[in-house]
């Protein structure tokens, strides 16, 4: 019997970039990111604030400001192309296809309206069905999501209700149309430590119960390791490493994912012990240096660096970093009999 061949991503940007221009120079915000996603599949993009996560995300479901934003290459979402979406196309695309989890959702409501009603009104909209179909449908995701009093809660407004239930509220309203793709924008950065975890662990319960496909922007190792089967890291607008998720974790090929694993705080309360930090700050956007963009803050930078942007080399079997230092794994292994 043969063997059938791979499925297509569910979801695939090839050589993505986005420019922001109508300031006094263009900023090229993303960079030539090739970027897939697999059905089922938990992506996690990793990286400091600036570093172009945020805006990938955007640039996916179209939500970027036309007039200032220039998008390049290809994005392809469930065999279709996002660019190619007409208005109304693209209306049933958000929500339906894919949908996000913005990361303060206090913002991402409308304040005058009943949180209730919003839900609803996008399930009406996507599915043609009446309001009262639409209300039942938004307290089934309520109690889906553990809203308590759910029946109750259906008719606040967003400033009434907590920070966590907010974002309840908004994985509801996310899920609300049935989509294949969530993009999830640090949905638990706004919140305090006990709430975030358990807002993860819904999210994780979510994702395998409804088989998402899922983009997870997040500036904390932590939070990538506990939901990620992939981990890319962003670095300038560029992916400098991805791969395996333990593997990126274990191996970290590229200095910047290393200074990242290196600057957390675990088992480091010791009176007298310092935190590891990366020196400088990330790049102007606008004026990057030349060659790496990294080179400038890498304690192993050689003027090699600055000859051009690195291609990605193989760090190991199911993951890549971009960095003109990485010996390919078997260069690496002869290296290492050789001096043994």
């Amino acid at each position: 019997m043969s063997t059938p061949p791979p499925a297509a991503p569910l979801v695939r940007a090839r050589n993505l970039t986005v420019d922001f221009v109508g300031g006094a120079r263009p900023v090229r915000a993303v960079a030539g990111v090739d970027l897939s996603l697999a059905a089922g599949e938990v992506v996690a993009l990793l990286g400091e604030s600036g570093s172009g996560k945020s805006v990938t995300l955007r640039a996916l479901m179209r939500l970027l400001p036309e007039k200032r934003a220039r998008i390049g290459g290809s994005i392809t979402v469930d065999g279709r192309d996002v660019a190619a979406l007409g208005r109304r196309e693209l209306a049933r695309f958000r929500g339906g296809t894919v949908a996000m989890i913005f990361q303060e959702p206090g913002l991402a409501f409308d304040p005058v309206y009943r949180v209730g009603d919003q839900i609803a009104e996008a399930v009406v909209r996507h599915e043609r069905v009446s309001r009262k179909a639409g209300r039942a449908r938004a307290l089934e995701l309520f109690e889906r999501v553990r809203i308590p009093s759910a029946e109750t809660r259906l008719d606040n407004y967003p400033h009434e209700m907590s920070g966590g239930m907010r974002q309840r509220a908004m994985i509801a309203l996310a899920l609300a149309c049935r989509p294949k793709v969530l993009l999830a924008d640090e949905p638990t950065t706004a919140l305090d430590a006990t709430v975030q975890i358990q807002i993860l662990l819904l999210l994780r319960e979510l994702q395998r119960e409804f088989g998402l496909a899922v983009i997870f922007v997040t500036h904390d190792i932590g939070v990538a390791t506990e939901v990620a089967d992939r981990i890319a890291v962003m670095y300038a607008g560029r992916i400098v490493e991805r791969g395996d998720c333990r593997d990126v974790i274990r191996a970290a090929a590229h200095p910047y994912t290393r200074g990242l694993l290196a600057s957390r705080a675990d088992h480091v309360f010791t009176r007298g012990t310092r935190l590891a930090t990366i020196p400088g700050a990330p790049p102007d956007l606008g004026a990057l240096p030349p060659g790496c963009a990294f080179a400038p803050r890498c304690a192993q930078a050689v003027p090699a660096c600055e000859a051009g942007v690195p291609e990605e080399r193989p760090a190991s079997a199911t993951h890549v970093a971009r960095c003109i230092l990485l010996r390919p794994p078997a260069q690496a292994d002869a290296g290492a009999t050789a001096a043994a």
